[in-house]
């Protein structure tokens, strides 16, 4: 069992001891499992011509970690297809709490332009992998394209560093950059915070028919939003279509934006003589890179924004923080959107003792379509008291993005069942009994299933899809109503 706070070294590296080494040598830090290479940078493609490894005081007189804080603005894409982590680490700037975690030592950090003999061109940040935070060392030496820009993730700001620096901490952590090329916005999110990504598929056909549904997913996310949930959001490209198509309105299909502000608005409308009040339900969203893509609505400059002076939209919060932002209504956001990924902080009120993990490699008799071996698989035994409750499970497996230079790196497809068993029950399921409830089964790193349970006791049998596939996995159980999982 291993408690969630306990931080395991990536490749044994500890910073505090290799930035004393460096300074007691007077030599800046060279990372012997990250060097400046083609190896690091990519796995297929060659590197582009002119491509150099450079140090932030290479680029700039008065590199700095930070400028002005952190903030949204601080990050612009660069040309590697990570929309999905860029997205992700733009929720993680907005909110202090989440970036110390993944930025330890922040201000320790940072340079010193008074004293530079403090200085060793080392850094570290923390990603939490299958149930620990995990420490991962950097130097500083960044590529840099012919034009003496960074080639990929960058601030606005050209001497602040801290997107480069931990968009490199991450490609370390997943092989190279190039293994960062297309991903899931619920992967970043769970890997930044330790939380709970739910992907949810909105059902477009419905929302924009019934007023009533509309309201309850607004409602739902944006309580979600206020107990500091992290939330993105993309369109699907249909089959066939090219990711990155731009739609009528501008809205980019198969890309990850963030979403940043909810705000419920009344408003005066006069028509025909009449004064009538109108309720609207708004949304802002960011794109990772920097533009502001909406056209319709409430999009920069409609004329949507003339019915309201500056005054007004202070008042009613309808400000635009950061490049990249825009609002739009609900309504339209639900005509756009197809997938949205909220991903919920892990608050310690909702765990039981602690969280767990455990790793087994026996017992992988797949999903329950395969009824001899089914059984086999761990079980977990849990009970609800009461009128029940609503619970969260979530099963994840080991991350095998690093694996893909050696031309693996697929997920398994992965899922669970819950079984309702009997109230007296102590030890193993050895018959199949009743369904209480079923995840998806899907290839993703992590599946998870909210679900309204009512009093008994139930068993979770996590799974691969098929027998004989092995793999370390996480189960998370969450619950509002305190409950031993055994």
């Amino acid at each position: 069992m291993l408690s969630t706070q306990k931080v395991c070294k990536f490749q044994g590296q500890c910073y505090h001891k290799l930035k004393r080494s460096c300074l007691r040598r007077g030599a800046l830090f060279q990372d012997p499992f990250f060097p400046p290479s083609a190896e690091s940078l990519f796995y297929k493609r060659t590197p582009p011509p002119g491509l150099t490894w450079k140090r932030p005081r290479e680029l700039c007189k008065d590199p700095r970690l930070f400028v002005d804080g952190i903030s949204t603005r601080d990050l612009h894409q660069g040309s590697l297809g990570n929309c999905w982590m860029v997205a992700a680490t733009s929720c993680l700037a907005a909110e202090s709490s989440l970036w110390k975690k993944v930025i330890p030592d922040h201000a320790e950090q940072e340079w010193h332009p008074k004293r530079p003999d403090l200085y060793a061109g080392i850094f570290h940040f923390r990603f939490w992998r299958l149930g620990q935070w995990t420490d991962v060392v950097v130097d500083d030496r960044l590529p840099v394209s012919e034009d003496g820009t960074l080639l990929f993730c960058r601030s606005a700001t050209p001497r602040e560093f801290w997107s480069a620096l931990l968009e490199k901490a991450y490609a370390k952590l997943n092989g190279c950059y190039e293994a960062l090329e297309g991903g899931n916005t619920a992967e970043a999110l769970v890997d930044f915070t330790g939380g709970v990504s739910e992907p949810l598929n909105l059902n477009q056909e419905e929302l924009i028919q019934h007023a009533d549904q509309r309201k309850m997913l607004f409602q739902t996310i944006a309580h979600a939003h206020g107990h500091k949930a992290l939330i993105t959001c993309s369109i699907r490209p249909a089959d066939g279509e090219q990711v990155e198509s731009v739609l009528d309105c501008g809205l980019i299909k198969g890309h990850a934006y963030g979403v940043t502000a909810f705000k419920k608005l009344r408003m005066s409308e006069t028509l025909n003589g009449m004064c009538n009040t109108i309720r609207l339900h708004m949304v802002r969203m960011r794109n990772p890179w920097g533009t502001a893509d909406w056209t319709g609505a409430w999009s920069l400059g409609s004329p949507q924004w003339q019915q309201l002076s500056r005054r007004e939209r202070e008042k009613m919060g309808l400000v635009v923080r950061d490049v990249g932002e825009f609002w739009m209504e609900f309504e339209d956001f639900c005509r756009y959107f197809t997938d949205m990924v909220v991903c919920r902080l892990a608050e310690k009120s909702l765990l039981w003792p602690q969280t767990h993990w455990r790793e087994v490699r026996s017992r992988c008799g797949g999903c329950i379509n395969h009824r001899d071996t089914f059984l086999y698989n761990p079980q977990f035994l849990f009970e609800l008291v009461g009128d029940g409750a609503e619970v969260l499970i979530c099963l994840q497996q080991e991350d095998r993005r690093m694996k893909r230079r050696e031309g693996s790196g697929e997920n398994l497809p992965i899922g669970f069942e819950v079984l309702r068993v009997e109230v007296n029950r102590v030890c193993r399921v050895q018959c199949l009994c009743e369904q209480a409830a079923s995840s998806v089964y899907m290839d993703s790193r992590s599946v998870t299933l909210r679900v309204t349970l009512g009093p008994g006791r139930y068993v979770i049998l996590p799974t691969t899809f098929l027998p004989g596939s092995t793999g370390r996995f996480l189960l998370r159980f969450f619950s509002h109503s305190h409950v031993r999982l055994r």
